[in-house]
């Protein structure tokens, strides 16, 4: 949508703005003109979050239970108003709970329709990579003014930087060394994986399976997110020491399927966001905003404990009310605000 802005007499400035979709995300682009001068920016803008549910566990299985220190700071919608207590390796057991709890219903509210629109294809202009035009030896960068492009690339990415309006896709697969710089970029592939100490902010979207290895920082605003919705397997596994800025999301499993969509995320992690799962998932580490799922599960060497959380922190008011959240589900919005500014 492209907006044109009257001269204001007293200054002489005009100019417009345009709003886009890029993934997830919206862009505004502005240009102000003066004289024989312009000055343009770009800025990702989304809803602010006043989601306060900590926990949403549909009312498909039995109750939620605990072990260990857990704090759920927020409302909660679960199978049962108690929160049973289970003694996994004789743990001192300690719950803490701030925030009404309810009755979920048996499924999770509906995802917003633009994430299955993501694997359905985006506007964009196919190029070959030898055909981008570098800024020096390692530097591909596309203004957000242009169209997107988007390049197929080998299933190994190492040593280049990628900034800006890129759809980066493979066939197969796309392992992103810690070397690659990617800044905005949107990542497409059956599988996607992060090597041990990568830093950077992407959209990645996978159809069987996402996995970030030690001490991966995904800054804000980055989404992982896989889309299944074959009788195939598929997982996203966060290991530890992994900070993650934005939404954790798999989705499009029926609920026969769910014991084989899973989402792990161990110890020492971090989201600072949202997470939501139609599958089944081991959370081991904390979350500063809200957890959507059908199941909860913690296994170890010798045991599996269904619908259980151990040792952690679901907390959204760590999550501030200007935080800008990914937009899970399609809510009409009052208060819009500006995630960052791109250009």
């Amino acid at each position: 949508m492209h907006t044109e802005i009257n001269k204001n007499e007293n200054s002489g400035i005009e100019g417009s703005f345009e709003t886009k979709s890029y993934g997830l995300l919206s862009l505004v682009l502005a240009k102000s003109y003066i004289a024989n001068d312009t000055v343009s920016s770009v800025h990702f803008v989304g809803e602010r979050n006043f989601d306060k549910n900590a926990i949403y566990l549909t009312n498909l299985f039995k109750s939620l239970f605990y072990s260990g220190k857990v704090k759920l700071i927020g409302n909660n919608q679960l199978p049962s108003t108690f929160i049973e207590t289970y003694y996994i390796n004789n743990n001192l057991n300690q719950l803490t709970t701030e925030g009404k709890i309810t009755i979920s219903k048996p499924q999770l509210p509906e995802i917003n329709p633009e994430f299955k629109k993501i694997f359905l294809g985006l506007k964009s202009e196919k190029t070959k990579l030898s055909n981008v035009e570098k800024t020096n030896d390692s530097l591909f960068y596309n203004s957000f003014f242009n169209i997107t492009k988007e390049v197929s690339v080998k299933s190994t990415l190492g040593n280049i930087i990628f900034k800006g309006n890129f759809i980066l896709r493979s066939q197969d697969s796309i392992r992103v060394k810690k070397n690659t710089v990617l800044e905005d970029v949107i990542l497409i592939a059956p599988k996607i994986s992060f090597e041990e100490g990568f830093k950077g902010t992407v959209q990645a979207f996978a159809t069987k399976g996402i996995e970030l290895a030690e001490n991966v920082t995904l800054n804000y605003p980055s989404v992982i997110c896989v889309y299944n919705e074959s009788a195939e397997e598929s997982k996203i596994k966060i290991k530890k020491g992994c900070h993650i800025n934005g939404a954790v999301v798999l989705f499009g499993n029926s609920n026969d399927l769910i014991h084989k969509n899973t989402i792990e995320i161990d110890e020492g992690s971090l989201l600072f966001g949202d997470l939501y799962c139609t599958g089944k998932l081991m959370l081991k580490s904390n979350v500063y905003g809200s957890v959507y799922t059908n199941a909860f599960f913690i296994k170890n060497s010798s045991s599996s404990y269904e619908n259980t959380i151990s040792d952690i922190e679901i907390n959204t008011n760590k999550r501030p009310d200007y935080f800008i959240s990914i937009p899970l589900f399609n809510t009409k919005a009052t208060t819009y605000g500006v995630i960052k500014k791109v250009f």
